[in-house]
């Protein structure tokens, strides 16, 4: 049995006390007032001019005095929404992306488990150990979305009555769009992947104290009945956890491209804790087949994930429909280095990295492509949520660092605890020796 080493235990703590100093110093360091946040603006825009005023500048002094007045107080007053949003939208973001990678890992060990794959089962409990992190990150998501209905932020303006009040558009989707039945959809998603998760883990161990395969194929189909309600679920959480950060934006390839998102995360993340595993000599029966098999599929993924994201992209830009291509110009004008490079991350490195079938079975090569594959798919929910939030005013700063830390740490500690509560290879699996003979 794996045991938790000492050394690991304080690395995660020692990132969760570090980023949770960042966390409280993000919002510490948030502006209280329009001045404040005036000044934090003034302090970034040194040497690159002040923007603002030279649009203020082109407005006739005389006939258009109370209008630009006016317009400045908005304009102020919406400066100091969008400061006061940063460290709130880093804290989601980066609590978002770590669950989130919890869940596509659900989606692979129940698609592992649907179609009584061979080759996996060496895998699964390493499986089960990451999706134990659903627990505390889907809980901390579930929080965040409870504060912003009781309006502690403001990154659901759909939220906020006096918005949606002067907007057509938002009361005519006001029906779902409504605090208590978004409330309500998390509930149920939530408790349906991690009741899911905990069943199947459930009857995952007692198949190996068991003297036939009924726990096995009881597993089987569960997981099957599981996907359907993960393909359902997983979409409208799509739409209601990011896409109506910008209420007035939709698209109808969204779902799968946020599941292709998280599910190349997701066995990006298998991939890193077996070969981890392995070189402390555990998992003595995985091979580089079996590693080969999970950077095919990180590799595969990748290419799934830009062919969504072009074909998203480029029908929207093409069509030039204003509704729709004022989301691809605001991240272009406001974001462009985080939103082209994490499509170079995304699609660039791994598809360069990963196309020699050599390659796939280098451990090193594996782990340091996961490493940017995970950069990048963070970079990819950071473009769907900040500009929504934030606006122009986003910088990588304390509260995102901060955030990474924090939520990394958490995930480590809480997967490598729950690595340790049982043994690290099934026993009686029916496909157990053909996964242990895998060979590509």
């Amino acid at each position: 049995m794996y045991t938790f080493s000492n050394r690991l235990k304080i690395g995660s703590i020692i990132l969760m006390a570090v980023g949770l100093l960042g966390i409280i110093g993000g919002f510490v360091m948030a502006p209280g007032t329009v001045e404040e946040a005036k000044a934090i603006v003034a302090s970034h825009d040194e040497g690159h001019g002040d923007v603002h005023g030279a649009e203020a500048s082109h407005a006739s002094p005389e006939s258009d005095h109370t209008v630009v007045e006016e317009h400045g107080t908005s304009h102020d007053q919406h400066l100091l929404d969008q400061l006061k949003n940063k460290p709130w939208a880093a804290l989601y973001v980066a609590a978002f992306f770590f669950m989130m990678i919890a869940l596509g890992v659900l989606a692979f060990y129940a698609i592992q488990r649907a179609a009584q794959a061979g080759w996996s089962p060496l895998l699964f409990r390493v499986m089960e150990g990451i999706t134990s992190y659903l627990v505390p990150g889907g809980i901390i998501v579930f929080v965040i979305l409870l504060l912003s209905v009781l309006h502690m932020n403001h990154l659901f303006i759909w939220m906020d009555e006096s918005v949606v009040a002067h907007d057509a558009l938002l009361q005519g989707k006001s029906g779902y769009l409504n605090p208590t039945f978004f409330l309500i959809r998390a509930a149920i998603f939530l408790a349906g992947w991690i009741g899911y998760r905990e069943y199947s883990r459930k009857l995952s161990l007692q198949q190996d104290e068991s003297d036939d395969n009924e726990n096995f194929k009881l597993n089987f189909r569960i997981s099957a009945g599981f996907l359907v309600f993960y393909l359902i679920s997983e979409s409208i959480m799509s739409w209601d956890w990011i896409m109506s950060v910008e209420p007035h934006w939709f698209s109808t390839l969204f779902g799968w491209y946020i599941f292709a998102s998280m599910f190349v995360s997701g066995i990006t993340v298998i991939a890193m804790v077996t070969i981890y595993l392995k070189s402390k000599g555990l998992l003595p029966d995985v091979n580089d087949s079996h590693i080969h098999d999970l950077a095919k599929f990180m590799f595969g993924i990748s290419i799934f994930w830009t062919y969504l994201w072009f074909s998203q992209f480029m029908l929207i830009w093409y069509s030039n429909i204003p509704e729709e291509v004022t989301y691809y110009v605001t991240r272009i004008a406001d974001y462009r280095l985080p939103f082209f490079g994490m499509v170079a991350m995304n699609f660039l490195f791994p598809v360069l990295l990963l196309m020699n079938s050599d390659y796939k079975r280098i451990n090193w090569f594996v782990i340091m492509t996961g490493i940017v594959i995970l950069a990048g798919h963070y970079m990819d929910i950071f473009n769907a949520i900040m500009p929504s939030t934030v606006g122009d005013q986003w910088f990588i700063g304390i509260p995102e660092i901060g955030a990474v830390l924090f939520f990394a740490g958490l995930f480590i500690f809480w997967v490598f605890r729950a690595l340790s509560t049982a043994p690290l290879q099934p026993k009686r699996n029916p496909f157990i020796e053909e996964s242990r003979h895998f060979h590509y």
